[in-house]
């Protein structure tokens, strides 16, 4: 921070600099006189006169400002508003690697034609399905536009191409951070959380496999009787028999399923009743984005598993993840408030009238949903 920003922030200066400062005129470089007019914005006797200077100021160092990843916060936020946006700065903005995705998603969703169309052209958003399928619910996207499409088709290619890190030989670093809490495991029942035919998988939806229950014992034999009681679907039957493999395996056999085994391996020991087990699942260098949104809308998993995936950056970085974790009644609050900040106006309409989560979590999408909401029913 400039020596003249923190006087100005803590009003050390005279009337007449901060005046000059408001037009702009201080001998300032253009970066720095652009952050104190941000500042300034929002000083209740210079505001106005500072947003008419930035609104008129030189479009070769706005660029600069917009491009540049170490701009202060404060100024790439007030560019991004909708009432401050200069369409000449939103391709810089748009590559800024300080700008957020979650402020990228706001703009794709709620953007002019315009707008759309220089989101379309960017390589960030084109490479980014999150940004895409936001771009999807824009009322003012033409559906004939093969852009998207094609932008779209690209990004579900490359992710089909990507593989998973080979796993060396012998103990991951999880199992050798672990050790201590697998060894007091091992020996006790095996349990999973919720219905014991509540079996569902990665290619169902998370609603058929949310249903809610208290963990339940399972013993080898009771479990096999069930397996031949089992529908005669070839699916079921597989499913049995995946859940009767991991119900004859230790802990530490479990855990290292957990980080190598399959997709629907990794559904069940999500489940398992052993912390160690789920939060190994987690860690899994093949676990996808999309079972991991699965996995934050599931009301069947413990509360380690929800609070595991909002402490993951990699996780939290998926629109979609943020947004299970706020709707799953299961998330606790502590970690469901801080996710409110991060969601669409959209998704904050249709939590604050999700009768179930907790009335705290609702009230504060209402309130959140209010302040995006200008009283004639426009976006701020």
């Amino acid at each position: 921070m400039s020596r003249m920003m923190e006087l100005i922030r803590q009003s050390a200066v005279p009337a007449n600099v901060m005046r000059a400062a408001a037009k702009g005129a201080l001998a300032l470089p253009p970066a720095e006189m652009i952050e104190i007019l941000v500042h300034l914005t929002g000083n209740p006797v210079f505001s106005e006169q500072a947003r008419m200077t930035l609104a008129g100021w030189d479009e070769v160092s706005s660029l600069a400002a917009a491009a540049d990843p170490q701009t202060p916060q404060s100024v790439l936020d007030y560019f991004l508003k909708p009432e401050n946006l200069r369409p000449r700065l939103v391709p810089a903005l748009l590559e800024n690697a300080s700008v957020l995705e979650g402020q990228l998603l706001e703009l794709a969703q709620t953007g002019s034609r315009e707008i759309i169309s220089m989101m379309l052209a960017s390589p960030r958003v084109r490479s980014s399905g999150n940004l895409l399928h936001a771009l999807e619910g824009n009322e003012l996207l033409d559906d004939r536009d093969e852009r998207l499409r094609q932008a779209l088709d690209q990004v579900s290619a490359h992710q089909e191409q990507v593989q998973a890190p080979e796993e060396p030989e012998g103990r991951s670093q999880y199992e050798i951070d672990h050790a201590a809490e697998i060894a007091a495991e091992e020996g006790k029942p095996f349990t999973l959380t919720g219905d014991i035919l509540d079996l569902g998988f990665g290619d169902e939806s998370a609603e058929s496999i949310s249903r809610s229950g208290p963990p339940i014992v399972l013993v080898l034999p009771e479990l096999e009787k069930k397996a031949a009681e089992a529908s005669a679907d070839p699916k079921i039957k597989e499913r049995f028999s995946t859940l009767q493999k991991i119900a004859r395996m230790t802990v530490g056999e479990r855990v290292q399923l957990a980080m190598k085994g399959s997709r629907d391996e990794r559904f069940i020991l999500i489940r398992d009743g052993a912390k160690v087990v789920a939060s190994a699942v987690l860690e899994s260098p093949k676990l996808s984005e999309n079972e991991v949104e699965v996995f934050a809308s599931m009301k069947n998993v413990q509360e380690t598993v929800l609070r595991t995936i909002a402490t993951k950056r990699r996780f939290m970085k998926v629109y979609a993840v943020v947004r299970a974790l706020a709707n799953n009644p299961r998330t606790p609050i502590d970690t469901g408030l801080p996710l409110m900040n991060h969601l669409l106006i959209n998704d904050l309409k249709h939590l604050s009238t999700n009768k179930n989560v907790s009335d705290t979590i609702r009230k504060l999408a209402l309130k959140l949903y209010r302040q995006k909401v200008s009283p004639d029913g426009r976006m701020h």
